[in-house]
């Protein structure tokens, strides 16, 4: 939102209640045992692949809820803001920052679009959807580890309560 749309009192809801769950989002991605224990890779492509696993796990859950799923919106304009904010970091200019921005708003829903179908099905599907989608330490082994802690992150997910999730806890 806009200074000026800040002082008239205009502009859409905001998105600061949902920063505390970005946060978790953005933590979450990072913990060790996803790169340690689960094969992803430790890269700039691995860290952000892991964000936007993570973070589709927690929309999908949003979804699901009368609550939340009009806000899964506004935690999307954190991502944006937050890779904006990482590109412009990396000495992306200007003219090439929107540009990237499509391609990661692009990978997220791809993403989140594969997930929602994948949680369906088998831990062997499920790694398999993951070996595409996510920067692996050994491109030829199938993401089994990943695809059991995804699973169980999705599980975790879908026992909190939306208070639960909105304060930042991803696990119970």
């Amino acid at each position: 939102m806009s200074f000026l749309a800040r002082i008239l009192g205009r502009g859409g809801p905001s998105r600061e209640p949902l920063r505390p769950l970005w946060h978790a989002v953005v933590a979450t991605s990072r913990e060790r045992e996803w790169y340690a224990d689960c094969a992803v890779a430790d890269t700039v492509q691995g860290r952000f692949d892991m964000i936007a696993l993570v973070l589709g796990l927690v929309m999908l859950r949003m979804e699901k809820s009368e609550e939340l799923a009009p806000q899964t919106a506004l935690i999307t304009e954190l991502f944006v803001a937050d890779m904006d904010r990482q590109l412009r970091d990396t000495g992306v200019g200007d003219l090439m920052v929107g540009k990237n921005m499509g391609k990661l708003m692009s990978a997220l829903g791809g993403r989140m679009g594969s997930l929602r179908d994948a949680m369906t099905e088998s831990d062997a599907a499920l790694a398999t959807i993951l070996h595409r989608n996510v920067a692996l330490v050994d491109e030829e082994k199938k993401p089994y580890a990943l695809a059991v802690r995804t699973r169980a992150l999705a599980n975790d997910l879908a026992a909190l309560d939306d208070a639960a999730l909105l304060a930042g806890q991803l696990r119970p």
